[in-house]
């Protein structure tokens, strides 16, 4: 059995990691040019459900490595007004880890070098009479397998092939993605799991990124194949805008400027915050979420992850769930590999029962975005 996996995000990469230590062979191709081409670098939680299914798909060798470069994530949830006078809670968490998404990245791509296609952005699938699905690429390559994988992310491809009817719902307003270098003073923003920061028109979502060791210091340790970015601790933090700002100036710079033009009069810590803002890794934030699908049925082609069911961050699910996925969809290709179930019918329990706490978890991440984009009024 030879598996697609589309795309080489985080989802995608768990279950090619799982499927070889299962002994499936599986091929990832990946649209983006390189494993650096495309910004990564914020923070993510993992915890609960989808750090176990993590830990499932990874080889047991890059155990230590994940935990060496993962960070604290745990402790109360402060709800504080722009002078950071605390006037709420949210309750504490303490449940699982904080990693960098780009370092994780990284950690999944150790030794599938010889398994991954870069500049391969697929243009169409066709099913063929054979029982087997060839993909096809823009570069004009193609590719064959008993089973495609769409975990291509939001915009999938796949998806719109597969379900041309499935919408992803754009929330209005904008909203800015931000990573300050962390330092003593900013540390304190953030003393447990994370800090909201409601504004008079506007609100602030912050978060810590204190890694337990330098990633690529402990790789060299702990993993000595596998390279890890020198990716430095960090703040990352979502800024939620007025109304009235309607569009955002070009280039970071400039909205950085905006921001810091909003925040006039805010404490000085947030204002640094903003002031040292990493132009690098600081962008527009746009939010969505995928309205529920039903079973489509089941062919050679199913999806993963944000393809399917991409979330708001508010939940903390979106990466937890895709990983969820795929350790769900490597049990079942695993019993297949086995010859314990014909494919179609293990995609189909796949299928089915991802659906069903994909978008609960969508809803849940719905439930709970007015704790942290709502100021006060």
């Amino acid at each position: 059995m030879r598996v697609l996996v589309i795309g080489a995000g985080i989802g995608g990469l768990c279950l090619a990691q799982g499927l070889v230590q299962a002994g499936i062979d599986v091929r990832i191709h990946e649209r983006e040019a390189g494993a650096h081409s495309r910004y990564q670098g914020f923070r993510i939680g993992i915890g609960g459900a989808g750090l176990a299914a993590l830990r499932e798909c990874l080889p047991r060798r890059l155990h230590g490595l994940l935990e060496a470069t993962t960070g604290e994530l745990s402790g109360e949830r402060p709800i504080v007004d722009q002078h950071l006078n605390v006037i709420g809670q949210l309750g504490p968490i303490d449940d699982g880890m904080a990693t960098d998404r780009h370092v994780l990245r990284h950690l999944l791509l150790a030794g599938l070098s010889d398994r991954i296609e870069y500049g391969r952005r697929l243009v169409e699938y066709v099913e063929l009479p054979d029982d087997t699905v060839r993909a096809v690429f823009a570069d004009g390559g193609t590719a064959t397998g008993d089973l495609l994988v769409g975990a291509d992310g939001v915009g999938s491809a796949v998806r719109r092939r597969l379900l041309p009817d499935a919408s992803v719902v754009t929330l209005g307003g904008n909203g800015l993605l931000g990573r300050t270098p962390l330092t003593e003073r900013l540390a304190g923003l953030v003393p447990g799991f994370g800090t909201v920061v409601r504004g008079p028109d506007m609100s602030m979502l912050l978060g810590k990124m204190e890694f337990r060791r330098p990633p690529h210091l402990a790789a060299a340790e702990l993993a000595p194949d596998v390279e890890l970015p020198a990716t430095e601790s960090y703040l990352r933090w979502a800024a939620f805008l007025p109304e009235r700002v309607e569009r955002l100036p070009d280039g970071w710079a400039a909205t950085r400027d905006l921001l810091l033009t909003l925040i006039d009069g805010w404490h000085p810590d947030l204002v640094e915050l903003v002031e040292r803002s990493d132009v690098v890794n600081s962008s527009p934030l746009k939010v969505g979420y995928a309205r529920p699908v039903p079973h489509w049925g089941t062919r050679r082609v199913t999806l993963l992850g944000d393809a399917v069911h991409v979330m708001p961050p508010s939940g903390g699910q979106g990466a937890n769930t895709a990983f969820r996925d795929a350790a769900l969809l490597c049990r079942r290709l695993t019993e297949v590999h086995r010859g314990e179930s014909d494919l179609l019918p293990a995609v189909e329990r796949y299928e089915r029962e991802m659906l069903d706490y994909g978008f609960a978890a969508v809803a849940r991440s719905l439930e709970a975005l007015p704790n942290f984009t709502v100021a006060n009024r």
